[in-house]
């Protein structure tokens, strides 16, 4: 194995009995998944996938990740608070993304009622992976910003334990103290516990939003165990729950089964099937209410990619964080190539430049989950096809990442142990709660690594292609 750990083994037998045991360990440690067959309610769980080993990564872009997390929190804010922005930004994309759409009609018509909520709550991830440079080091590029249910801050909190446990099986106790300390889990709580305490209601509850069939709850029993060691209560229901036991009193306080809600979690809402008729009825009570959504429906607005590609725009920057020419270079320094395909001469680019060469760009619609994008083949099908249709405006077009892979054992559940040729992705977690205009935190808490076989062009650990891993810093 060329990570730096393959050396360490003798021989197959040895790897099969590490797998064993760093298996036996992840379950100790709560690093768990429901089954797919079984995804609800059930007691029976496998392990979250995860790498056998920690995965090299340069100390600097670990810590330059880190070090523009805070600048990005305010700046989701700043576009969430920017109604003018968000509209313009988005126009071409809601006439042709019915999804994207109806969020900008509740977000338009929470506006015209006056927002009632005064204490907002952002638990966001910032996504990145390391662009190789043949002559320099590698590069930190932004591949997303996740505002609405920015998962793994539980599991990743689990998973330092196992990767030191591995090492120090193979008598390297040095190196296992090595593997970062992180706590993502603690730190989204902190932001959802000081939240509930500026709502100012002791008896009030926090109200998850779950989906039924949620293979991924341990994650988010995380956060909720953290609130609970707080006494602070979360009650889990779906919309279709909402919509047929929520209501708002006269002050548009959100009551639930007849219980104050001061904060409302979105573990679900982020796409198109998740959503009926009645589930944007709920959707749009919620947000009408005075409490504290995370995020509310601006935040998530401020997430999507065309907003993404709109920040790279010269100048846009600039006006979203006046005074602020430090942060400006922080973040621009990690976005990669982004264009708009908007109707019009610079779309029109956009496209040529695509089909010409199609391996160096990858096509991205308004969605969140993963395993959404388009590479390669099938990008260049769906850009002949919308390339002289206004339904391309829907998506927009981003420069392929492309960094150096390595190998690295991967562990799954009911799958073969192998080595593949692998890359990484590498998540920090941002924390902002501003009441009123007054920032009363603003942090990052962790990070999540992830890491797939190159043969995946897309998709994460709960789309059931890449797993949790740990970075070891060098």
């Amino acid at each position: 194995m060329a990570t730096g750990w393959g050396s360490l083994l003798q021989d197959e037998k040895q790897l099969q009995a590490l797998a064993q045991e760093a298996v036996d360990r992840a379950l100790a440690e709560g690093v768990l998944l429901r089954t797919s067959q079984q995804p609800s309610c059930s007691d029976v769980v496998s392990y979250a996938p995860f790498t056998l080993f920690p995965s090299l990564v340069p100390s600097a872009l670990i810590e330059q990740a880190y070090a523009v997390q805070m600048d990005f929190n305010l700046l989701v804010d700043a576009v969430s608070q920017n109604a003018a922005f968000l509209e313009q930004t988005l126009a071409s994309t809601i006439r042709r993304d019915d999804f994207t759409a109806r969020l900008f009609d509740i977000h338009k018509q929470v506006l015209k009622e006056g927002v009632a909520q005064t204490v907002f709550l952002g638990l966001n991830r910032s996504d990145y992976m390391f662009q190789h440079n043949a002559d320099g080091p590698p590069a930190l590029k932004q591949i997303e910003i996740n505002t609405i249910s920015a998962s793994f801050g539980g599991l990743t909190s689990r998973t330092p334990a196992v990767h030191r446990h591995v090492l120090s099986v193979l008598n390297k106790n040095q190196e296992a103290a090595r593997i970062l300390s992180n706590e993502p889990c603690k730190g989204l709580a902190l932001g959802i516990a000081k939240a509930w305490e500026l709502y100012g209601s002791a008896n009030a509850l926090v109200l998850l939003i779950a989906q039924e069939k949620e293979r991924n709850i341990f994650d988010q029993r995380a956060i909720e165990n953290e609130l609970l060691a707080r006494n602070i209560h979360v009650i889990r229901r779906r919309f279709e729950d909402v919509s047929e036991k929520g209501s708002l009193d006269s002050d548009r306080r959100l009551f639930m089964d007849g219980q104050e809600v001061a904060v409302v979690y979105f573990r679900d809402g982020y796409m198109p099937s998740q959503y009926s008729v009645q589930n944007w009825e709920a959707r749009l009570l919620l947000e009408r209410s005075r409490a504290v959504k995370c995020p509310d429906i601006a935040t998530q607005l401020a997430g999507t990619k065309k907003v993404q590609q709109e920040l790279s725009r010269r100048g846009v920057l600039e006006r979203l964080l006046p005074g602020q020419p430090e942060a400006v270079a922080r973040l621009r320094a990690t976005f990669a190539g982004l264009y708009s395909l908007d109707m019009g001469e610079e779309g029109d680019q956009a496209v040529a430049k695509a089909l010409a060469a199609p391996q160096r760009f990858v096509l991205k619609p308004q969605r969140e989950g993963g395993g959404n994008n388009l590479y390669g083949e099938e990008m260049v099908e769906a850009l002949e096809r919308l390339k002289d249709s206004e339904e391309r405006a829907s998506y927009i077009l981003m420069e392929k990442i492309e960094p150096k892979p390595f190998d690295s054992c991967l562990l799954r559940p009911g799958s073969p142990i192998r080595v593949v040729q692998c890359i990484s992705e590498l998540g920090i977690f941002g924390v902002y709660v501003r009441h009123g205009q007054t920032y009363v935190m603003n942090k990052h808490v962790g990070h999540l690594l992830r890491t797939k076989a190159i043969e995946h062009a897309d998709g994460g650990v709960a789309a059931g292609v890449a797993v949790l891993d740990n970075p070891y810093p060098v």
